[in-house]
C-alpha cells in the first residue's frame, strides 16, 4: 500500500487526503492549526460568514427603494463574531469526522521534511513522530504579510485573521490595502454601519481585476460614503491609546479608531527543512511546482498557497486532488488557470472567469467583447439593482466563449454557466440559445451572448 504524509491541513491538504484515502492509499495529515487550516478557521468561512451579515445589512439600507420602511437595524458585532467563530470550529470538525470515516490518521503537531521522503512530526510537548512515505504533500499555506513599520497588536491595529476578536463596533477603520483581502472588509465594515478610509497604494480600488468592474465597485462604495485615498502609500502605522493613526508616504496622517492590515501573504515554508530535501522555493519562498503539483524534489508533491499559483481555496483543492491522482496512477488532467472561476465578495461582487480586458487590450489574445449592463435586467429593476454588468469575451473565429465578468448580487453563483461555457468552449450561440427563467439575473449572460451573435 502507498503511504502518503500531507503536510497542513487546510483545502490543499484534507481534499488531497481524501482522494489519497478513496484510491487506496494509507494516508496520514500532519496539521497543527487544526484542520481545514486557515481557509476554515481565520480567512475564507469567516470572512465570508461576517460578509453575508454585511449583506442583509446592505438589504435593509436599500429596502427604501422597495417601498419598505425599517427603523434602524444595529450590529451587535460581539455576537456576530461568536456566529463566525463557532461556524468556522463546526466547519473545521465536519472535516475531521469526513477524514476520520475515511480512515485517514490525523497527527497533531508541526510537520518537517528530513529529507524528501520521511516527515518528522512534533507535538506542541516537543514529542517526535517520524513517519515514511512513498509521497509527500506539502500544503502548509500562507500568512498575512506585516512589516516592522506596521506591526499588529492585535487589539486595535490587526491583521485580517484577528479581526473576529472585536468586542465592539469600531468608531472608524482604516483598511490599509485594495486588493481582494482590503477591498472585501472595506465593503463588509463600510455595510455593518462603520466608517471606512481604504488607503490603495495604486490607482484604484481592486488593480488586479477587471478595470470596468472595480470601476463599478470603486463608485458604489464611495457613493455609500467610502473614502478612498488613491496613490497613497502607507509608510507606517502606530498607536497612542484608542487612537491609530496611518502615515502615508508624502506625510499625511489618517486617524481611525482601528486598523486592518491587507498588505498580501508570505507562504509558510521556512524552517520545515525543505531545501535540505531538494524543494526550490521562489525568490518570494514560494514552492515552485509544475501542472501536476511536483516540486524540484522526487516525490514531493505541494498544494495551495504555499505554492503562491492562484491563492484560492478551489485552487488549492484542486492542486491537492491532481497531485494525489498523480502519485496514484489514476486519470490526470493538469491544471488549467484559464478555467479558475474565482469572486472578489464585495457588494457588488465581482466573478471572474477565462481571459481578461488587460490580456485582450494588450493584444495578448484575440477576442470580441460585449457588456450588457443589469440595469436593463426585469428581475434587477425589480430588485432595486442599478448596479453590475456581464461582460463575455469571444473568439473571433471559433466563436467559443474565452472568459467573463459578472458584477452585481451574487455575483459568485452567477458566474457558474460562464465558467461551463469556457471549459467546455462552448460557444456564443450555444450559450445564448439555452433557456433561462424570465425574469431572472441569469437572463443577461444570454442576453449578452445573443448580442454575440454573426448572421
Amino acid at each position: 500500500m502507498t503511504r502518503v504524509v500531507i503536510v497542513g491541513g487546510g483545502p490543499g491538504g484534507y481534499e488531497s487526503a481524501l482522494v489519497a484515502a478513496q484510491l487506496g492509499a494509507e494516508v496520514v495529515v500532519v496539521d497543527s492549526d487544526g484542520l481545514g487550516g486557515s481557509a476554515v478557521l481565520t480567512d475564507c468561512v469567516p470572512s465570508k460568514t461576517l460578509i453575508a451579515t454585511a449583506e442583509v445589512m446592505t438589504d435593509f439600507g436599500e429596502a427604501g427603494e422597495l417601498g419598505i420602511d425599517v427603523a434602524a437595524p444595529r450590529v451587535d458585532l460581539a455576537r456576530v463574531n461568536a456566529r463566525v467563530k463557532a461556524l468556522a470550529l463546526a466547519q473545521s470538525a465536519d472535516i475531521e469526522s469526513r477524514l476520520a470515516r475515511e480512515g485517514v490518521t490525523v497527527v497533531h503537531g508541526r510537520g518537517r521534511l528530513d529529507g524528501p521522503s520521511r516527515v518528522v512530526a512534533t507535538a506542541t510537548d516537543g514529542t517526535e513522530t517520524t513517519y515514511d512515505a512513498d509521497a509527500v504533500l506539502l500544503a502548509t499555506g500562507a500568512a498575512p504579510r506585516v512589516l516592522d513599520t506596521a506591526q499588529p497588536d492585535g487589539e486595535r491595529i490587526l491583521t485580517w485573521e484577528q479581526v473576529y476578536d472585536l468586542g465592539e463596533m469600531p468608531e472608524h477603520v482604516i483598511v490599509v490595502g485594495s486588493g481582494v483581502t482590503g477591498a472585501e472588509f472595506a465593503s463588509a465594515y463600510q455595510s455593518l454601519g462603520i466608517p471606512v478610509t481604504l488607503v490603495s497604494s495604486r490607482d484604484r480600488v481592486l488593480p488586479g481585476e477587471d478595470q470596468d468592474a472595480a470601476q463599478v465597485l470603486e463608485d458604489v462604495l464611495t457613493r455609500r460614503g467610502m473614502t478612498v485615498l488613491s496613490r497613497s502609500r502607507m509608510q507606517s502605522v502606530s498607536r497612542d491609546g484608542e487612537v491609530v493613526t496611518v502615515t502615508l508616504a508624502d506625510g499625511r496622517e489618517v486617524t481611525g479608531s482601528h486598523c486592518i492590515l491587507a498588505l498580501g501573504s508570505v507562504p509558510n515554508t521556512a524552517g520545515i527543512g525543505l531545501e535540505s530535501a531538494g524543494v526550490t522555493l521562489d525568490d518570494g519562498g514560494f514552492v515552485k511546482v509544475d501542472r501536476v503539483s511536483r516540486t524540484s524534489a522526487p516525490g514531493v508533491y505541494a498544494a495551495g498557497d504555499c505554492t503562491g499559483v492562484f491563492m484560492l481555496a478551489s485552487v488549492a483543492a484542486m492542486q491537492g486532488r491532481i497531485a494525489m491522482a498523480h502519485v496514484l496512477g489514476d486519470a490526470v488532467q493538469p491544471l488549467d488557470l484559464g478555467v479558475v472561476a474565482s469572486n472578489v465578495f464585495t457588494s457588488p461582487e465581482i466573478a471572474t472567469v477565462g481571459v481578461t480586458q488587460q490580456q485582450v487590450d494588450s493584444g495578448e489574445v484575440l477576442a470580441e467583447v460585449v457588456m450588457q449592463p443589469l440595469a436593463t435586467n426585469a428581475r434587477a429593476k425589480m430588485q432595486g439593482i442599478v448596479d453590475g454588468f456581464v461582460k463575455l469575451f469571444v473568439a473571433p473565429g471559433s466563436r467559443s466563449l474565452l472568459g467573463g465578468v459578472v458584477v452585481g448580487p451574487r455575483a459568485s453563483e452567477l458566474i457558474h454557466p460562464v465558467a461551463l461555457a469556457v471549459t467546455e468552449r462552448i460557444t456564443a450561440d450555444q450559450l445564448a440559445q439555452t433557456f433561462t427563467v424570465y425574469p431572472s439575473i441569469s437572463g443577461s449572460i444570454a442576453e449578452a451572448a445573443r448580442r454575440l451573435h454573426r448572421a
